[in-house]
């Protein structure tokens, strides 16, 4: 997507940094903020500088033993946003051809059109629960593809992907030599519910993930991509022009986390079932709204009987103080995107100015 100047940008990116924010914010993404001082952190913990060359070795052993791979596959990243640019940049060229789902998110696809890719898109239906209809994705890739992107849990309607789906996309990848890169920044919700990472199931599979969704640890920008090893290794040597040496302090906090996840992850899942329940309660009230309602994550996407969501968006905003996301993000502006990881109590008021707005709208 082009902006001022023709120069290239995420519309989605712009809107949630300058307009997405409101007194009551269902348009977040990812848990409630882990406080600081929960982390037990103290100075000792942390350094101004150290030896951060390809690798903090700390953070990069630790990430290798949360995501159950050899370090060599590891590549830490400043978030998730800058793992997939890395991992796409690292595996196609201008005229290359990515496979995409739709509805995406936003910054994938403009990512992908930045780096010079011609954008085919397979269809993601919410009539079929968003799920991958794998032959849809054959019927797309052609010689020229090199790259198939899918986000797990999916973004924007939370839907989970199974293994046999990824193993089937894996297999058309491998006969056309493209790769899968998968987002698996939601998936870190699932906390060991039987959906592993869809590296383990060939080299063709790249993942990229970090703490900032599932535990509310977004500040500590820790990311990674996993990649088969001589991957791996180009893509540290092009994170060279991008980012020369990470922040340490931020390396050094996040191995701190990793060592206290599981800790952590206690507070995000007793947040998310209360939220779930609240969730559940309201679109159990509402008739106007047809969604997939996930099991897990903090996201879904429901449509809304009155067509364009934009005026639902705009009067939730101007009129009730809430922010929702748009689904014209997404490509579908008939929907809405929910985030329910934030505090209880705000998800509850917001859900609550959610109805009152839906009910304004019937009534005209």
């Amino acid at each position: 997507m082009r902006g001022p100047h023709g120069v290239m940008s995420s519309e989605y990116m712009e809107w949630a940094k300058t307009f997405a924010h409101a007194r009551f914010n269902l348009a977040t993404s990812g848990v409630t903020p882990y406080p600081i001082g929960d982390l037990g952190v103290t100075l000792e913990d942390i350094d101004l500088s150290g030896p951060s060359l390809y690798g903090y070795e700390p953070l990069q052993k630790a990430l290798a033993v949360k995501c159950g791979v050899p370090v060599e596959s590891v590549v830490a990243a400043v978030g998730t946003s800058l793992a997939n640019h890395l991992a796409m940049a690292a595996v196609i060229r201008p005229g290359d051809e990515v496979v995409m789902e739709h509805p995406v998110y936003e910054p994938l696809l403009a990512l992908a059109r930045y780096l010079g890719a011609e954008v085919k898109q397979f269809e993601r239906r919410p009539e079929g629960g968003f799920r991958i209809d794998a032959q849809e994705v054959r019927r797309r890739v052609t010689a020229r593809s090199r790259l198939i992107v899918i986000t797990n849990l999916h973004n924007p309607s939370g839907a989970l992907t199974d293994e046999r789906t990824l193993a089937e996309l894996g297999e058309i990848a491998r006969g056309a030599n493209a790769r899968v890169l998968v987002d698996e920044v939601y998936l870190e919700m699932m906390w060991g519910k039987g959906a592993r990472s869809s590296f383990h199931l060939g080299n063709e599979f790249i993942v990229t993930g970090s703490l900032t969704k599932a535990y509310g640890l977004s500040g500590l920008r820790c990311g990674w991509i996993l990649a088969e090893p001589e991957l791996a290794r180009r893509i540290w040597r092009l994170n060279d022009l991008f980012v020369v040496i990470p922040a340490h302090p931020a390396e050094r906090l996040s191995v701190v986390a990793l060592q206290r996840l599981e800790r952590i992850s206690v507070r995000a899942r007793a947040l998310l079932e209360r939220n779930r329940a609240v969730l559940e309660q309201f679109l159990d009230s509402r008739d106007d709204l047809q969604t997939v309602r996930p099991a897990s994550g903090t996201i879904l996407f429901p449509r809304w009987a009155g067509g364009d969501a934009e005026r639902l968006c705009a009067l939730l905003r101007n009129k009730y103080e809430t922010a929702v996301v748009p689904g014209r993000f997404f490509g579908m502006p008939d929907h809405f995107r929910i985030g329910i990881g934030g505090e209880t109590e705000v998800l509850k008021a917001g859900l609550d100015r959610l109805a009152l707005a839906l009910d304004d709208l019937a009534a005209t």
